[in-house]
């Protein structure tokens, strides 16, 4: 996990003992904060609303939705919404369609957040049912808001500059590539991809 300070020093210790580059990032920057998210059905809401904008436009958009539908939405209403009621609201047509997908499928019983399958591939191929929930999305989801330790986001394009640049690659590393490499890294694959953030956000220019 990489929600509390003792699980993040437990894995940080880990990837130390297999990656020597690990070393030299903490050494550079100190450890990295531990982290997590709300779980539930209003945090995969709020990743759609904040796909492909910036961070405030995306706090102005989430608060508008739940000032029309609730915090956290109401899914019944959500689900019923129109694209122009939605539109109002700031979201563009194809994320209206999203959101009413993801509070549908909610709703039915077909996406269960709180039983989720054990096995991260599993999961990840539940949660990339949902229009508008991507590989990346499924997996930020599954590690700071369930704080699975050994899911590991690499198709981030920050993760994989940064650990391209700590792995001495030369040129950003391909998600396959990226993914084969940090196979040693298990089963606290997670918290590469958090000491990648912050060393990518903290890197003396």
């Amino acid at each position: 996990m990489v929600h509390t300070p003792d699980s993040m020093a437990e894995a940080l210790a880990h990837l130390m003992a297999t990656e020597p580059a690990f070393v030299a990032a903490i050494d550079r920057h100190g450890p990295p904060d531990p982290r997590s998210s709300e779980r539930g059905t209003a945090a995969l809401l709020r990743t759609i609303v904040g796909q492909q904008v910036s961070v405030a436009a995306a706090q102005s958009m989430w608060r508008k939705l739940t000032e029309a539908y609730g915090d956290p939405p109401d899914l019944e209403r959500l689900a019923a919404a129109s694209d122009e009621e939605l539109r109002a609201l700031g979201q563009s047509r194809q994320k209206a369609g999203y959101l009413r997908s993801l509070a549908t499928l909610t709703l039915s019983g077909e996406l269960d957040l709180v039983n989720l399958p054990q096995d991260d591939e599993e999961a990840i191929a539940l949660l990339t049912r949902v229009k508008g929930i991507g590989r990346w999305s499924a997996e930020i989801y599954l590690l700071f808001a369930e704080g699975r330790p050994d899911v590991f986001p690499a198709g981030d394009l920050a993760v994989q500059i940064e650990l391209g640049r700590l792995l001495g690659t030369g040129e950003r590393p391909a998600e396959k590539w990226l993914r084969e490499r940090a196979a040693g890294w298990a089963p606290y694959r997670g918290a590469a991809a958090v000491l990648a953030w912050h060393s990518y956000n903290t890197k003396v220019l």
